[in-house]
């Protein structure tokens, strides 16, 4: 991700520059600390969660920094004091963070990710931590369902034109993640490496005096193997006129609009009995996982999806939370950790730094996801989930996107066939909670 010379640190909540202020002025600002980032639920009837936004959260980190300009719009607004603007001028996360790989899947309280370092450099990153994998996470865990809904079908991620124009890219990245073939936008595409896709719109068949004009239009530029949108006037003239300009080799048509079942059925027995065999069938508008399901048993080659996506359908959040675990004593290095939670009725967590394993049944499907205090002590059928994402300060977990996309796979294939299910139920593995070894 190319950040240039922007900060990222004033992509936060006020209250973490005051809790900062507070904590240096009474001497607590340097005890180490240990935050969790972890859902207490999955959104209703979701079987499991998936972990993205993880490479844009480490770039983020790096460009965390409090540069002259950023602390004098700190200090001229009364946001903070001198001590602390003197002190949030030397500031850079020096710390450690763990954290569940990206692409892989999440359950209720799974520690997905862990960030130690003292109370002052941890608490500043919540806000920025929770931003980025709130919603990037709701996405993911959309576009999985959309994806395994989908079957061996592609998606297009066509969402742009329905949400903030960042949130976009950040949800095309996502949705690759999570199993989506292409994205409508460029900007993924050239800060990602997501690959990209687009024919036309209605109003490109608007423009011209005629239809077959349009056609003949988007042919000349783009090829034979290009997609036409065939449901501007009427179907069925559209796709015989596409396939008399574009012969058999035409690539695709496409279908936003009517009763897409029934509508794909027609135009399949048109276009065979035309000859184009081969020409496929896209379907577009307002289709979610449900609506994807419903048509797997229809001649549809592949799928463009836009709002149900960048809205995570109807779950726009992940409702992580980032809650401080344990702390030390004193501001020595070797003071001992304390477990803390908070206790509030509705609200609770549970105190002490953790690890998690999944574990697997004989035929290596996964059966628990154990969270367990302290050090973890996998057994031969369990996998530790944390890997380490920053080691003091510098970041050590990146990889390609491809390797986070291809892990998706790999683990949604170990669940149980449950976590498939669209219809409402429980998650599909259980969270047990054990007590591990003694960690400082």
């Amino acid at each position: 991700m190319d950040l240039g010379n922007d900060t990222t640190a004033l992509l936060t909540d006020r209250y973490e520059l005051t809790m900062l202020q507070a904590a240096l002025r009474s001497g607590t600002a340097g005890r180490r600390a240990v935050f969790e980032v972890f859902a207490r639920r999955l959104p209703n009837g979701r079987r499991y969660g998936v972990v993205a936004g993880t490479g844009r959260l480490l770039d983020a980190v790096e460009a965390f920094g409090f540069d002259a300009g950023t602390l004098e719009f700190l200090t001229g607004n009364g946001i903070v004091d001198e001590p602390t603007a003197e002190w949030l001028e030397k500031y850079r996360f020096s710390g450690n963070v763990w954290g569940y790989p990206e692409g892989e899947c999440y359950f209720p309280d799974s520690p997905i990710l862990t960030v130690e370092g003292t109370f002052a450099e941890a608490v500043l990153l919540e806000t920025l931590v929770l931003s980025i994998l709130n919603h990037d996470c709701a996405i993911a865990s959309a576009a999985s369902r959309m994806a395994r809904a989908a079957g061996d079908r592609p998606l297009i991620e066509m969402g742009s034109r329905r949400t903030h124009e960042q949130a976009a890219v950040a949800a095309a990245r996502a949705a690759y993640v999570a199993g989506f073939t292409t994205t409508s936008n460029l900007e993924a595409g050239r800060r990602y490496g997501v690959p990209t896709a687009g024919t036309s719109a209605h109003a490109f068949t608007l423009l011209h005096d005629s239809e077959r004009h349009a056609f003949r239009a988007q042919l000349d530029s783009l090829g034979e193997s290009t997609t036409l949108l065939v449901d501007t006037y009427d179907v069925e003239r559209a796709v015989r006129t596409a396939v008399e300009l574009a012969g058999p080799e035409l690539g695709a048509v496409r279908i936003d609009s009517g009763d897409l079942a029934v509508v794909a059925k027609r135009v399949r027995d048109q276009l065979d009995e035309l000859g184009a065999t081969g020409t496929r069938i896209v379907v577009t508008g307002d289709l979610d996982e449900y609506g994807i399901a419903a048509l797997a048993a229809t001649p549809v080659d592949g799928y463009g999806v836009g709002t149900s996506l960048v809205t995570g359908s109807g779950a726009p959040t992940a409702s992580l939370v980032y809650k401080l675990v344990a702390r030390a004593d004193g501001p020595e290095p070797d003071a001992p950790m304390r477990p803390v939670a908070k206790r509030s009725t509705g609200k609770p967590s549970r105190g002490g730094r953790k690890s998690a394993v999944r574990r697997f049944d004989g035929h290596g499907t996964a059966c628990a996801e154990v969270v367990t205090t302290g050090e973890p002590q996998p057994g031969v059928r369990d996998r530790i989930l944390q890997i380490p994402l920053v080691r003091d300060g510098e970041v050590v977990g990146r990889e390609p996107l491809a390797a986070a996309r291809e892990r998706h796979r790999a683990v949604v294939d170990e669940l149980p066939p449950t976590a498939l299910q669209l219809s409402q139920g429980e998650p599909a593995l259980p969270t047990e909670f054990v007590n591990g070894g003694p960690r400082r």
